[in-house]
């Protein structure tokens, strides 16, 4: 496993700072408006937002031992609303009955992901997004939930265009940004599938995605402004409970930063690149398969079942794997994994530390015992991760300190650190991200 923090992630890197909420480029007004926009969904009824929702979610919380109450979230979770306040796995799709595979990732920090790439030096794939990496780019990646007939299902890049011409704004901002005029591409209607495309349409499509990848590079998406953030810039501190879970996160018993790096680093401008909790590389942990999922579709190969990668890899290393995905705000993203097999932080890490030393194998994850004394098979056992997991021998009051640390992790720590009888009198309401400008990787 990759324990360094991914120096190319750096090198790739470009000048420009983080954008304010307040402080977007025109192309990113754009690019905001695109995302929210369900008209370029088949039935007009879903955007990039449905699954990667810009509010924060309400859900029931423990404010007094036993006593629950409907609270929003203290921050954005960029996942799907749906999964997180009733535990489903899969997103429905704009037509009605279809859904997704996997588990929908978070957008926040997305943008930093390098682009993906075999590191020769390390002997691993890295970067790019989706579970798999299959797109190469945070633009790759815009591009394809339109065209996915489980998402939001487009027959066409043509037919998206077209919808994008019935909007006189992005008519004006395609001339202005791009120098696209929309008006010369003729809509889409009914026609064989081989049908080309004409003139426009593809330059129109990508552009659309370069503006949705760039509000994605926005602060929006990326606050840095965790308490985790404030107390590595020296500005607060743990708690005792908090600083024992970060100890045992970052040190050689729990071995959690051997993939969710902590260390923080040096940009090209010299100024301090916060951790953004991920080395950005793919893993097979042994998460069992979840036979929730709406039609128990086969257990997703990750990774490997890409078939440019597994014709690299005849050997199958590759299968099972699914990307290391950021930890930044994992409070507020369950159920976790790449298939939604965990409800709670107190599963996952419990699976991390006793995966391989229960005295049973669970039937499947509706097993009464899951996780009290069994854990079912995993979905791929061949290519596990059996270094860096599995038999950690941590106490109860030790995984219980690592959940406190990852709770750290959650942005917009100013105000709830500030809230439900708490006070950090070191982060009063209002503070700014200690790390206010932070250079991006380029869209290409």
């Amino acid at each position: 496993m990759n324990t360094r923090f991914l120096s190319v992630a750096l090198s790739m890197v470009m000048g420009s700072s983080l954008a304010s909420g307040d402080d977007l480029t025109t192309e990113q007004r754009l690019g905001e408006k695109l995302y929210r926009d369900v008209n370029l969904s088949l039935k007009r009824n879903q955007s990039c937002e449905s699954c990667h929702s810009l509010s924060r979610v309400t859900v029931p919380t423990e404010v007094e031992p036993g006593i629950f109450r409907a609270k929003k979230q203290p921050s954005l979770s960029f996942a799907d609303p749906d999964s997180i306040q009733s535990g489903t796995t899969v997103a429905e799709g704009s037509v009605s009955g279809q859904f997704g595979m996997l588990n929908t990732p978070s957008a926040g920090y997305a943008a930093f992901s390098p682009f993906f790439h075999w590191d020769g030096s390390e002997g691993l794939y890295v970067g790019g997004q989706f579970w798999n990496g299959r797109a190469r780019t945070l633009a790759e990646q815009a591009a394809q939930p339109p065209l996915n007939p489980a998402e939001m299902a487009m027959p066409s890049k043509w037919a998206v265009v077209t919808r994008l011409l019935k909007n006189t704004h992005y008519v004006k901002l395609f001339k202005k940004l791009y120098s696209i005029d929309l008006t010369l591409i003729p809509a889409f209607k009914l026609a064989p599938a081989d049908q080309p495309a004409p003139p426009g349409v593809v330059a129109a499509y990508d552009a659309m995605a370069r503006a949705i990848a760039e509000f994605e590079k926005s602060r929006v998406f990326n606050r840095f402004d965790s308490k985790f953030d404030y107390v590595m810039a020296g500005v607060t501190r743990f708690t005792q409970e908090e600083q024992r879970g970060f100890e045992l996160f970052t040190g050689e018993k729990a071995l959690c930063s051997a993939c969710h790096v902590t260390t923080l680093t040096v940009a090209p401008d010299g100024s301090p690149f916060p951790a953004l909790l991920t080395d950005f590389t793919y893993d097979n942990l042994g998460v069992p398969r979840n036979q929730n999922i709406p039609g128990n579709p086969e257990p997703n190969p990750g990774l490997g079942g890409r078939p440019e990668i597994a014709a690299r890899d005849p050997a199958g290393n590759e299968i099972g794997k699914h990307k290391v995905m950021s930890l930044r705000n994992i409070e507020l993203t369950p159920p976790y994994m790449h298939n939604g097999a965990f409800q709670t932080l107190e599963q996952v890490v419990h699976f991390y530390n006793t995966r391989d030393v229960k005295p049973r194998v669970c039937t499947d994850i509706n097993d009464p015992g899951f996780g009290n004394d069994c854990w079912p098979a995993a979905e791929f056992p061949e290519t596990i991760n059996r270094d860096e997991l599995g038999n950690l021998g941590l106490s109860a009051q030790e995984e219980a300190d690592i959940v406190a640390f990852m709770r750290t992790l959650t942005d917009n720590y100013p105000r709830w650190g500030n809230q439900w009888g708490r006070q950090d009198p070191h982060v009063p309401p209002g503070t700014p991200s200690p790390y206010a400008k932070v250079p991006f990787p380029p869209i290409p």
